[in-house]
């Protein structure tokens, strides 16, 4: 079960906060399917890259931090909290240059050692209301 959470580690450390698309073979499956908090679904290495790319554009300084990492099995959940500085268009709100925070969570799913799914949600409506009020 280290093996796997070691993984969920390397996904956040190194594709989000580091924004290292190099790891990505060595932590996704080929056929990885992933769906995020702002509704997208992607597929696949490539798939994936684009979203990291999309996320790393509009919040600069991306970081995700695990507070919590629980596995079973071939799962494991984390407890989240995600920030970024909002300098792109983001969720229909033009760039204010301030940070945003919010929490979430994440269910990933293994085939052996490589991450074959992952489904994240986060406190959309947080988030939002931070962009509404630093847009005034």
């Amino acid at each position: 079960m280290s093996l796997l959470k070691d993984q969920v580690r390397k996904f956040y450390e190194r594709l989000w906060n580091a924004h290292d698309k190099s790891a990505i073979p060595s932590v996704l499956h080929e056929h990885f399917t992933f769906r995020g908090s702002l509704g997208q679904e992607k597929r696949g290495h490539d798939g994936f890259a684009e979203y990291v790319d999309i996320i790393h554009q509009a919040l600069g300084d991306y970081q995700c931090v695990i507070e919590e990492l629980i596995g079973e099995g071939d799962k494991v959940f984390t407890k989240m909290t995600f920030t970024g500085v909002h300098q792109d268009e983001f969720m229909g709100y033009q760039p204010t240059h301030k940070r945003v925070t919010w929490a979430g969570c994440a269910l990933f799913s293994f085939d052996g050692d490589k991450m074959s799914d992952a489904w994240v949600l986060g406190d959309l409506k947080g988030l939002e209301e931070q962009l509404k009020r630093n847009a005034t």
